[in-house]
């Protein structure tokens, strides 16, 4: 057995395999999904957040790669490999691209190692590290990005496993501290909203039975990651609502982007 396979747990939950179940992956193991059934139960639209999530990423990333220029995305809380990962979408449009992925969930790690493999004229790297390790992740990634140049910060459903709000915050901070002019936040995160009760029944199940444990935020300080930033419009908002093609329900997933 490997290192990276003694780490991966399959008896309890895990949110990432989750996510993957709810998409229609086959990365995920049967305590995934019956944990992740018992959730869609108490709250049937659930599986369609990690969808709308995943759509969100697409459209932000294109627009940064097509309108914005941006060459370099760093990647944390990558999740599992599925449909149109981050390089997949920008090499796509920019095929020089680069894309540095960063998480410390080892079954993630297995199947990037395999998986995310990029263009011939980008360059694509992953990174075994925490959220909360921001001075290994800036060091090792500035091995395969130019901090000196703008930099796409992918923030999506990550900052949800911090839970002090002051922490997270100071967490954003410090990595678009290191960022040059010209770099962008992209940033979802769960909500917590009066209306959307059975949400936060499907939260409070998660966190009794799963791992790690979410902490949910209002909208107004998931807007506050982005204080400082110029938002992109429409600003912060339901992710299925930031520039869809065609206009679909909100979910109580909230995201944005910000220039800095």
């Amino acid at each position: 057995m490997t290192d990276i396979e003694s780490r991966i747990d399959t008896t309890r939950p895990h949110t990432a395999r989750i996510w993957n179940y709810w998409t229609g992956g086959k990365d995920n193991y049967p305590v995934d999904r019956e944990a992740g059934d018992r959730i869609r139960a108490l709250h049937p639209g659930i599986g369609e957040y990690a969808k709308a999530d995943r759509l969100f990423l697409g459209r932000a990333v294109r627009h940064l790669a097509g309108q914005e220029g941006v060459r370099q995305f760093l990647d944390i809380g990558t999740g599992l490999p599925s449909a149109d990962n981050t390089h997949e979408v920008v090499q796509r449009v920019a095929p020089d691209a680069r894309v540095v992925y960063v998480d410390n969930d080892p079954l993630v790690l297995a199947h990037a190692r395999a998986l995310l493999v990029g263009t011939p004229e980008g360059r694509t790297d992953y990174l075994d590290a925490d959220l909360r390790d921001i001075d290994t992740i800036l060091a090792a990634a500035s091995k395969t990005l130019d901090l000196s140049q703008p930099v796409a910060l992918m923030l999506l459903g990550v900052v949800i496993f911090i839970e002090d709000d002051e922490e997270s915050y100071a967490i954003v901070r410090r990595l678009l501290d290191a960022l040059a002019p010209g770099s962008h936040l992209v940033l979802s995160h769960t909500v917590t909203h009066p209306d959307m009760p059975d949400v936060d029944e499907a939260v409070a199940f998660w966190n009794e039975h799963g791992t790690p444990k979410l902490t949910q935020r209002t909208p107004a300080a998931v807007a506050r990651y982005f204080d400082g930033l110029e938002l992109l419009e429409p600003g912060v908002v339901s992710c299925s609502a930031w520039r869809p093609e065609t206009p679909t329900a909100d979910v109580a997933m909230y995201a944005g982007v910000g220039r800095k």
